[in-house]
Parts: C-alpha cells; sequence; structure tokens
C-alpha cells in the first residue's frame, strides 16, 4: 500500500483520510480549520435572518434596526 504525506508537513496521512478529500495530517488540518473560524463570524439581523460576516468593517453597526451604519 502506498503511503502518503501529508501537503504542509510531509507526516504520513492515514489511507482512509486521503480517500475522503484530505490531504493533510491532523493537526496540520486542525490548524487550518482554526484560521478559517477566525476569519469569519455570524450575526443576527434586525427582524431577520443571521448572516455571514468574513469582514469586521461590516459587522459594525450592522445589527442596528436601520441597517448598516458606519
Amino acid at each position: 500500500m502506498h503511503t502518503r504525506s501529508c501537503i504542509i508537513c510531509d507526516a504520513p496521512v492515514a489511507h482512509e483520510r486521503w480517500a475522503l478529500g484530505y490531504k493533510t495530517c491532523l493537526p496540520c488540518g486542525e490548524i487550518a480549520s482554526l484560521a478559517v473560524k477566525r476569519s469569519r463570524t455570524i450575526a443576527p439581523m434586525h427582524k431577520s435572518n443571521y448572516m455571514l460576516i468574513t469582514d469586521l468593517d461590516d459587522l459594525k453597526g450592522i445589527n442596528n434596526k436601520g441597517g448598516l451604519i458606519k
């Protein structure tokens, strides 16, 4: 069986993990997922739904009753 290596640190990656499409080992995958989590947030809109915010400048004043205020 051919051993697959992590694309970041060259550590061995389990065949099952590679088959699912993950090209990183568990520690590198954890670091990458935390970086994505920190770059976005979910904010409730007034009398509406929740919005995914990726730019923190958009988050300022977004939950006022009148809408976006900068």
